[in-house]
């Protein structure tokens, strides 16, 4: 598996996974930038993605939902904030309703993403930040940190591929 280190911090509201992948960083910034490659791995391999929208500009937004093994579909958007590429991205996130509204009780959390070269290799840092101590607790108990690090597991055969999608 990629992912290299988890660390949940209470005190700053934040949740960050590293990953560390055997290609450079504009190959693993695609996996970012196009919506095909992304739904390959953003979800864990039981709640695989769809997105319907990815407008990759600051200012843009992605809305997508996942499906689980039952059929049930959950529904997400993102906000874009920043895009610097092929280096960090960084966006706004939040659940959805069937109408793409935000589900406001759930609240939003911001990514912050990085990719670094180190040592032939590529260093991703995902930074979420939340709301408040409860909603950290919320998503890490319906099992945020377990399915990105699933997801981000995807990410190597992707990479692997000669032939892009």
């Amino acid at each position: 598996m990629s992912v290299i280190s988890s660390h949940k911090d209470a005190e700053a509201l934040s949740l960050t996974i590293v990953a560390e992948f055997n290609a450079g960083v504009e190959r693993v910034w695609r996996i970012w930038e196009d919506p095909r490659q992304l739904e390959r791995w953003w979800g864990p391999p039981t709640w695989p993605a769809t997105f319907e929208k990815h407008e990759f500009t600051p200012g843009g937004g992605a809305t997508y939902f996942m499906t689980g093994p039952d059929g049930e579909k959950a529904r997400g958007w993102w906000k874009f904030t920043a895009i610097d590429a092929p280096n960090k991205l960084e966006f706004d996130d939040g659940f959805a309703d069937e109408h793409w509204e935000p589900v406001a009780e759930m609240g939003e959390t911001h990514a912050a993403v990085t990719l670094a070269a180190t040592g032939g290799r590529t260093r991703m840092t995902i930074l979420s930040t939340f709301e408040s101590a409860e909603q950290l607790e919320k998503m890490v108990t319906m099992g945020m940190e377990e399915g990105m690090k699933e997801a981000m597991g995807q990410i190597d055969a992707i990479l692997a591929e000669q032939a892009l999608v």
